[in-house]
């Protein structure tokens, strides 16, 4: 196992290097451009130099007077000794911003993925063992119902309904006007009020495919011999479904969760803008859109180190969970 984690990393390593050259120059191609727009903003002030030797200069300060390639090692040596530079778009440290921002988002990827497993899971199980009744046509219609859902609309209905109706939720923001007056435990209390309507959005947008993929896999495996022989000789239902059955439908649903590790940190666009909510999501866009190189990189690197960690961690539960596997 240690020489396979050992191998496992060395890979990761590689492939980090190629992904963030990608992405590199990606971000190096687009048509919007930080150094540019300050150039040319300079350049219209009066008495200033002309919008070329802004341009020159700025690009000079900030390295991309470079092939994209040399940018990309001298980013690489920049990255791994921890000095990761500061945002073009808002002009602080970029670890300090990434700080700012991530956390919020973070407890919202957690809470949904807790929900959505406690609710998608069991749900797609009770339509397996239920099929072509009335209640897994119920489950079936309601999770294709959840994936065809467009988000800008669920959220919209949610504040019309909830906000704008009813009263019960602001529709925006994740503090309300006299937050600063309360003490810190509700304080706390109306971060949660107003993280409601959010985190119901991302779940309910996000459980119809893992009860759709749950259902279809405990399914197979309900049809295996294996399943068929312990019913003929007496096991209990509940034992064949959720000790035999379950238990092997666990490795498609652990690929899951362990590809799902990097969307706790990625943020909800939609969401998040909808909502004015400033997570790691909108923020990250911002950044993109107004050609912040540093933050960019940084954000997506982070990402992309969490994708191939995730990936790393359902590889090792795959043994845990099912003891067939064997990882040579």
């Amino acid at each position: 196992m240690g020489k396979y984690i050992i191998k496992r990393l060395l890979l990761a390593v590689v492939i980090f290097f190629f992904v963030m050259l990608i992405v590199y120059a990606l971000l190096r191609c687009l048509p919007s451009s930080y150094v540019e727009n300050i150039a040319r903003a300079k350049s219209q002030l009066p008495g200033s130099k002309s919008y070329q030797e802004w341009l020159d200069q700025l690009n000079a300060m900030y390295g991309l007077d470079k092939g994209i390639f040399a940018g990309y090692i001298s980013w690489l040596g920049q990255f791994f000794t921890g000095q990761f530079g500061e945002s073009w778009n808002y002009a602080v440290p970029v670890i300090d911003k990434f700080n700012e921002v991530i956390w919020i988002s973070f407890w919202m990827g957690l809470i949904t993925m807790f929900f959505e497993l406690i609710i998608a899971i069991p749900l797609g199980i009770i339509a397996a063992t239920k099929q072509y009744s009335k209640t897994d046509y119920t489950i079936s219609i309601l999770a294709l119902a959840f994936i065809s859902l467009p988000t800008f609309f669920f959220i919209a209905l949610l504040q019309l309904v909830f906000s704008v109706k009813l009263g019960w939720f602001d529709p925006f923001g994740l503090i309300g006007r006299n937050h600063l007056q309360l003490d810190s435990f509700h304080q706390f209390l109306d971060i949660c009020h107003h993280l409601v309507l959010p985190i119901v959005t991302l779940v309910i947008i996000s459980i119809g495919g893992l009860m759709r993929y749950t259902r279809t896999n405990m399914l197979e495996v309900l049809n295996a011999d294996y399943i068929r022989t312990a019913r003929a000789k007496g096991v209990s239902e509940h034992k064949v479904i959720y000790y035999h059955a379950f238990r092997n439908t666990l490795i498609p649903l652990v690929t899951i969760v362990g590809g799902s590790l990097p969307s706790l940190f990625s943020g909800a666009l939609f969401t998040e803008t909808m909502f004015k909510i400033n997570g790691i999501g909108y923020t990250s866009y911002q950044c993109m859109i107004a050609g912040d190189i540093p933050f960019s990189m940084f954000y997506l690197a982070f990402m992309a180190i969490l994708t191939l960690l995730g990936n790393l961690i359902a590889d090792i539960l795959y043994a845990v969970v099912d003891p067939r596997v064997r990882i040579a």
